[in-house]
């Protein structure tokens, strides 16, 4: 869940799932041709999930099943549809349905992440680079990620630990911070002002190196949506979803804790762990239920569990930790 700044009226995330409409790639082209991709047929405009790339028409991004322990939940996943048209993309809007509309500006090609700091081989690497670091047989998780809201998406990544293991940190490296792409020319949202850009997040190296902390370039076995991140973005599943930055230009291996964006915007309201904890209220809403996303207008709300439900994996992560004062 993302805790809202004191410095703007962050909108209560929407109870709307976006409207149950499908659009395979034909539909997709026809609607293209009749509207000419602008606007109106008639004076109707297109609706926003018309704006998404639809399923099969993105890159194909090839995986099969982790077998990394809590890798595949027990449920079903949310449809493409809505994992693509309800996002927290703030470079592109505050409104959870326009990043789908906004974000074809963002150029994914060429990309490259700078990794930095203390580490025995800094280097810069392309996407290309990035995913031969792992075997295609461990790329598909399929991971519970919770924010207001819950959706199950099967991920395609590998374990950021791969990443670490190849740049070799330093003995004194103890965090590392997670740099985004800042782009005016390409990310309306950046002249809000809701936050201080780039965003930055960052995890303890512990956090970094667990299994289930992926490295991400695709969902649905495809590469991943703009407004989902494109080209590359961290999951980290325990915890609440403004931890898992997207559009990742660099890695940074540091000694002391980082100030997170959100920590920096609203001290009193973001902690630099965000684990999920339905026991810690934020100031102003209780964490204590989520609706899913997928099932329709009037979903149920259900419970939030302790780190997402990932607590047989990471809570020995943070044992003997006040979760209250640490959160």
């Amino acid at each position: 869940m993302s805790r809202h700044s004191q410095r703007f009226d962050h909108p209560v995330p929407s109870e709307i799932t976006p409207p149950d409409v499908y659009l395979n790639r034909r539909q997709w082209m026809q609607g293209a041709a009749l509207t000419g991709l602008g606007g109106a047929l008639g004076g109707l405009a297109l609706p926003a999930h018309a704006m998404v790339t639809p399923p099969g028409v993105n890159k194909p991004l090839p995986g099969a099943d982790s077998k990394v322990p809590g890798a595949r939940v027990d449920a079903k996943p949310t449809p493409y549809k809505d994992v693509s048209t309800y996002n927290n993309y703030y470079e592109f809007s505050t409104d959870k349905s326009q990043p789908a509309r906004l974000a074809g500006t963002l150029k994914t090609e060429p990309w490259t992440v700078s990794i930095e700091g203390l580490v025995k081989k800094p280097m810069k690497m392309g996407i290309d680079e990035l995913l031969k670091l792992a075997p295609m047989e461990e790329r598909i998780y399929r991971l519970r990620c919770v924010e207001a809201w819950s959706m199950v998406v099967p991920w395609v990544g590998y374990s950021l630990s791969s990443l670490i293991d190849h740049v070799q940190p330093l003995g004194s490296a103890k965090y590392i911070e997670f740099v985004t792409l800042a782009d005016k020319a390409q990310m309306p949202g950046l002249s809000s002002g809701v936050l201080e850009w780039p965003y930055r997040e960052g995890l303890r190296m512990d956090e970094a190196r667990h299994p289930l902390t992926l490295l991400t370039f695709g969902l649905y076995g495809e590469v991943l949506p703009k407004q989902n991140g494109a080209p590359l973005r961290v999951i980290v599943p325990w915890k609440y979803g403004f931890k898992s930055a997207k559009s990742l230009v660099a890695i940074r291996f540091l000694e002391a804790m980082p100030t997170s964006s959100w920590m920096r915007s609203a001290p009193s309201e973001y902690g630099f762990y965000a684990n999920v904890n339905p026991q810690v209220d934020h100031p102003r809403w209780s964490q204590s239920s989520e609706r899913p996303i997928g099932g329709g207008l009037f979903a149920k709300r259900q419970a939030t569990q302790m780190f997402n439900g990932y607590g047989p994996q990471v809570a020995s992560l943070y044992a003997g930790m006040d979760l209250r004062h640490y959160f």
